[in-house]
C-alpha cells in the first residue's frame, strides 16, 4: 500500500504517519489489510523526525497541479487529506482559504479521478460545518449551516467527497473532527487554538489568554483519539457510510470554565490562575457559531471512539510532557 498524507509536517499528519508505521497495515479497496510500503508526507515545509525507509518527504504546495501530479499516481491507494488553512486565517484571508481548502481539494480529487484506481480518501472536515441556530445536541440529520469561510469551504469539500464517491472515482469519507486538544508546540491561527493554549501554557508556567467566556462549550478530542479515529475512518466499510460520506465524529463536550477546573485538579491552583479571561469578539463570534455537543449515533455504531473525560485528556498531555514527547 502506498499512502499520501497532505499536511504531513503538522501535528496530526506526523502523528498519523508514526501510528501507521507502527500499525504497518491499512485496508485496501476490498477492505483487506495490506502492508504499507510507502507513506508520502506532503506539506509546504518538509516533515522532520522520520528515519523509516518507508517515509517519503515532499515540500510543496498542494494547490500546484505539478506537485500533485508527481505525488498522486496510480500506485497511490490511500490519501489522508489533512492540509488546510485553519479557521481564523481562512476568515482573515478569503483567497488563501479558498485556494487551499477548496481549490486544492478539487485538484486532489481530480488527480485521483484521472488515475482511475478509486483510492480511499479521508478528508478532515470540522464542527465548523454547523452554525447559527442549532439544537442543544447536533444530530446526524442536522443540516450543515456554516457561519465562517472555513466552515463553508469544509462543507463544499464534503459535498465533493460524496459526489466523487457516488460516481465511483474515489472511495471517500469526510470526517467532521472535534477540536483537537491538547496540542503541543506553538499556537496556530485557528480560532480554537486557545483550547490547547489555556492548558499547555499554564503547565509550562506561562500565562494564557482565554478569548471566550467560561461558559463557552467546545467539542473536543485528544490527539491520540483523533489519530485512532482517522485510521478507523479509513478502514471502515464504505457500505456503512451510505450516500453521504460526511460523518460527525465522537468527542467530549465541555466548557472553557470546566477545562480550567480540570487543569486546577491536575496541576493546582497556581496553574489555573495563569489563565487570563479576556474576550476577543472576533474569536468568540467564530467559536460561538460552532456546536458544543453532538449525538454521534452513526459514528458510534461504526466503532469510532471518544475520550473518557477532559481530566483524562489533561493527564495524558502531562504524561507526554514528562516523557519528553510534547
Amino acid at each position: 500500500m502506498q499512502i499520501l498524507i497532505t499536511g504531513g509536517a503538522g501535528l496530526l499528519g506526523s502523528r498519523l504517519a508514526a501510528a501507521l508505521l507502527q500499525r504497518n497495515t491499512v485496508a485496501d479497496a476490498r477492505g483487506i489489510p495490506q502492508r504499507i510500503s510507502r507513506i508520502t508526507l506532503l506539506d509546504v515545509i518538509a516533515a522532520k523526525g522520520f528515519h523509516d525507509p518507508r517515509i517519503h518527504v515532499v515540500a510543496g504546495d498542494i494547490s500546484n497541479p505539478d506537485v500533485l501530479r508527481a505525488e498522486i499516481t496510480p500506485d497511490t491507494q490511500s490519501i489522508f487529506h489533512l492540509a488546510a488553512i485553519v479557521s481564523g486565517e481562512a476568515e482573515a484571508n478569503f483567497d488563501l482559504g479558498m485556494r487551499i481548502n477548496l481549490d486544492a481539494t478539487r485538484l486532489i480529487l481530480e488527480r485521483a479521478r484521472h488515475n482511475g484506481n478509486c483510492p480511499r480518501i479521508v478528508f478532515t472536515s470540522s464542527v465548523a460545518a454547523f452554525g447559527g441556530a442549532l439544537p442543544t445536541q447536533v444530530l446526524d440529520t442536522t443540516p450543515t449551516t456554516p457561519q465562517s469561510s472555513y466552515g463553508t469551504q469544509k462543507v463544499m469539500g464534503e459535498l465533493l467527497i460524496s459526489d466523487y464517491s457516488r460516481k465511483g472515482f474515489i472511495d471517500g469519507r469526510a470526517l467532521r473532527m472535534p477540536t483537537v486538544c491538547v496540542r503541543p508546540g506553538a499556537p496556530n491561527k485557528a480560532a480554537s487554538s486557545f483550547a490547547s493554549g489555556i492548558i499547555r501554557e499554564p503547565l509550562n508556567g506561562i500565562e494564557a489568554v482565554c478569548p471566550v467566556a467560561p461558559g463557552t462549550a467546545l467539542w473536543l478530542a485528544s490527539p491520540a483519539t483523533a489519530i485512532a479515529n482517522l485510521i478507523h475512518g479509513h478502514d471502515v466499510d464504505s457500505q456503512l457510510l451510505g450516500a453521504s460520506r460526511a460523518l460527525n465524529l465522537p468527542g467530549l463536550s465541555t466548557t472553557a470554565g470546566e477545562m480550567a477546573q480540570a487543569l486546577e485538579r491536575a496541576a493546582g491552583t497556581a496553574a489555573a490562575q495563569r489563565i487570563r479571561w479576556q474576550i476577543d469578539p472576533a474569536i468568540e463570534r467564530i467559536v460561538n457559531s460552532w456546536p458544543g455537543d453532538f449525538l454521534t449515533t452513526r459514528a458510534n455504531a461504526m466503532g469510532f471512539t471518544r475520550d473518557a473525560s477532559f481530566d483524562a485528556i489533561v493527564q495524558g498531555y502531562i504524561d507526554e510532557l514528562k516523557a519528553g514527547g510534547a
